[in-house]
């Protein structure tokens, strides 16, 4: 029986036993989908990398992600977790170098990295920039459907100029802003309701939001429920923050230039997170974004999987 290396890190923070748990295997040769499914349900974290050797010799790896119950094209906090275990071995192979970029090759396209890692030795910080922009995904549900699935008012749903909307960077998302700090940690899935919201079985994840009360500037405070994909909810979900971008093109008023935000999650989970996003808007258009963040590593041991 193979001896295959994993490690699981903590992505987006820069302390143990915070942020978003990850499990990435790192000898997944010969593992086919059904037995890369089987793996993540075991670790039965919200996502299970599985690096392979990539296609193109340019890049440092390829990568499949895979929740408790399906495939995904690409997700950020495996992506910055994947990247920093990688460059922290890189390190040890190559000592001196403390900061690194390369290409990971996911389902959506090549994810370009770039990697620095702590004096420790076990830590890092990762920033990539979307393989794709957002995609503006039609007309969200309205405010009393998505109220109903999240056990909240209607009138508890929206703030400013923001209203329910969908986009994907990747995964499809329906963002739900609420309008304060109370109402996102009050909120709740209700089963039936969000049967009723997505009666096919296929659903988005619900992303919701609220304006930070501690933030200065563009800061946001976030959950994200996606009980389809086998996750109840996520300490901290960088594809969400990519989409996120679409979100903001469609309700603030941003100027030409760069713009930088930070999006708390995790909070009501006692597994606090901090995402970087950044934005770079010309001619008024969005024209590329970047995602950011810490992993700091946790365990490291041997998977017994043929």
């Amino acid at each position: 029986m193979p001896k295959r290396r994993f490690a699981t890190l903590d992505v987006f923070t820069d302390t143990a036993l915070a942020g978003n748990p990850l499990a990435v295997v790192l000898d997944s040769d010969g593992l086919d989908d059904a037995a890369m499914q089987a793996v993540a349900r075991e670790f039965n974290l919200s996502e299970t990398v599985f690096v392979t050797p990539p296609n193109e010799a340019r890049h440092r790896a390829a990568l499949r992600i895979f929740t408790p119950a399906r495939e995904l094209p690409f997700a950020g906090h495996p992506t910055v977790g994947t990247a920093v275990l990688l460059a922290l071995h890189d390190r040890v192979e190559k000592p001196g170098i403390d900061a690194l970029a390369f290409g990971l090759e996911e389902r959506i396209g090549t994810v370009s990295c770039v990697v620095e890692t702590g004096a420790d030795g076990r830590s890092g910080r990762a920033r990539f920039k979307l393989p794709v922009l957002p995609r503006y995904l039609g007309e969200a549900a309205d405010a009393a459907a998505l109220a109903e699935a999240l056990g909240l008012s209607p009138s508890d749903i929206g703030f400013h100029r923001h209203g329910p909307s969908r986009h994907g960077a990747g995964p499809a998302f329906t963002f739900v802003p609420l309008g304060s700090r109370e109402a996102l940690d009050r909120a709740r899935i209700d089963e039936a309701g969000l049967s009723r919201l997505f009666p096919d079985g296929e659903a988005d994840a619900l992303y919701l939001y609220a304006l930070d009360p501690q933030g200065i500037g563009r800061q946001y405070q976030a959950r994200m429920f996606a009980p389809r994909l086998g996750v109840r909810e996520d300490p901290a979900t960088g594809s969400a923050a990519a989409a996120f971008a679409g979100v903001l093109m469609q309700f603030e008023p941003l100027g030409e230039g760069t713009h930088d935000v930070l999006i708390r999650q995790g909070i009501a989970m006692g597994r606090p997170s901090a995402i970087d996003l950044q934005l770079v808007i010309a001619d008024g258009a969005l024209r590329s974004a970047e995602i950011g963040g810490g992993a700091v590593l946790v365990a490291e041991g041997t998977l017994h999987v043929d």
